[in-house]
C-alpha cells in the first residue's frame, strides 16, 4: 500500500476532516450491525505492523506540521495493545507538533481492554475515542443486532472514563421507525444519563442499497414491522431527546452529520430550552429543513 492509496472505502467522523489518516485495521471485526453497510465490503485484518509504521515515516516526510491523526478503519482498538502503542509513540516521534489522535471504538473492544491497558494508550497519546452507541433501548439494540447492551456498553464507558480517555459518542435517530420511536430514545437517554460523554451527537439512520431490504427483515424478527420515519418524526425524536437528557457533567452536543435535517450544536443541559425551541420552530415549518438531496436520502 503506497502512502497515497487507502483500502476503500475510507470513513472517518466529520470532526476529522482535516487530520491525517493511516489504516491500522481494515473493515470492522463485528461487522453485523443491521443498519450499517460502511465495511460490508472488506474483510477485517488488523494490518502488518511494520506496514503502518512505514507509511507513518514516509507521510511524515511531507506532513511534519501535521497536528492530528485518525486511526481507521472502524475498528483500531481490536488491535493488541503494545501494536497500538508502537504507533502512537511513532506518531509522537514522527509528527512533533501532533496534538490529539483519535479512533473509533466498538463496544467489545473497550470490555477487552483492561483499564491499565487503556490507559497506558491514552499516555502514549490517544486522546478520544469515537464510539457507537446508536440506541440505548435492550430491544432496538437486539433488532438492529448491534452485539452490545445497555449495561456492557455503560461498563465499557466507564473504563474509558477512568483511564482519561474522552468519548464522543453516536446516536442513531430514526432506528427504532414509526412505532418504536419513543422506545429508543427514552432507552437512550436513560444510558447517556448514566455515563460521562464529552461529545454527543445524532446522525439520521440512512440505509444504503445493501442493507435496505435486510434491515427491515432482522428489526421484525423480533415482531412487528420497521416502518422508517418522515423528517417530522425525527425532529421529534430529536426533541425528545435533548428534553431527557441530564448527564452527570456537562456535554458538547453536534447534529453536524451530512444527514441530519436540522443542524444543531450546544452545550446540554445549558442549551436544552433553545434547542427545543429551534425544533418546534421547524417542526412548525418556520425553518426550514435541509432537503433529502443534499444529505444523500
Amino acid at each position: 500500500m503506497s502512502i497515497f492509496t487507502y483500502d476503500m472505502p475510507l470513513y472517518r467522523p466529520p470532526s476529522e476532516a482535516y487530520s491525517l489518516i493511516f489504516q491500522v485495521t481494515l473493515g470492522c471485526s463485528f461487522n453485523q450491525c443491521a443498519f450499517c453497510s460502511m465495511y460490508r465490503s472488506k474483510r477485517f485484518s488488523i494490518r502488518p505492523l511494520d506496514e503502518v509504521l512505514s507509511e507513518i515515516r514516509d507521510v511524515a516526510r511531507y506532513h511534519t506540521e501535521a497536528r492530528r491523526v485518525f486511526l481507521a478503519d472502524g475498528d483500531a482498538l481490536a488491535c493488541p495493545t503494545e501494536h497500538l502503542e508502537e504507533i502512537l509513540v511513532a506518531l509522537r516521534e514522527s509528527f512533533p507538533k501532533l496534538t490529539r489522535v483519535t479512533c473509533y471504538a466498538l463496544p467489545g473492544n473497550l470490555l477487552r481492554k483492561s483499564v491499565e491497558e487503556l490507559s497506558r494508550l491514552r499516555q502514549r497519546g490517544l486522546a478520544m475515542i469515537y464510539y457507537g452507541i446508536e440506541s440505548g433501548s435492550p430491544e432496538i439494540l437486539k433488532r438492529i443486532t448491534k452485539g452490545a447492551t445497555p449495561r456492557s456498553m455503560i461498563t465499557g464507558l466507564d473504563k474509558a472514563r477512568a483511564a482519561n480517555l474522552k468519548v464522543s459518542g453516536t446516536v442513531v435517530l430514526g432506528l427504532g421507525g414509526r412505532a418504536r420511536w419513543r422506545e429508543h430514545m427514552d432507552g437512550t437517554i436513560a444510558l447517556v444519563n448514566k455515563v460521562s460523554l464529552n461529545y454527543l451527537s445524532t446522525l439520521q439512520v440512512r440505509l444504503e442499497p445493501v442493507v435496505r431490504e435486510e434491515f427491515p427483515r432482522k428489526f421484525a424478527r423480533l415482531g412487528g414491522t420497521y416502518e422508517p420515519q418522515d423528517d417530522f418524526g425525527i425532529l421529534a425524536e430529536q426533541a425528545r431527546l435533548i428534553a431527557g437528557l441530564d448527564p452527570p457533567s456537562p456535554v458538547i452536543f453536534r447534529a453536524n452529520h451530512a444527514s441530519n435535517a436540522l443542524p444543531l450544536k450546544a452545550i446540554l443541559p445549558r442549551d436544552r430550552e433553545k434547542m427545543l425551541a429551534l425544533l418546534g420552530a421547524a417542526s412548525n415549518g418556520e425553518i426550514p429543513l435541509r432537503p433529502a438531496a443534499a444529505r444523500g436520502l
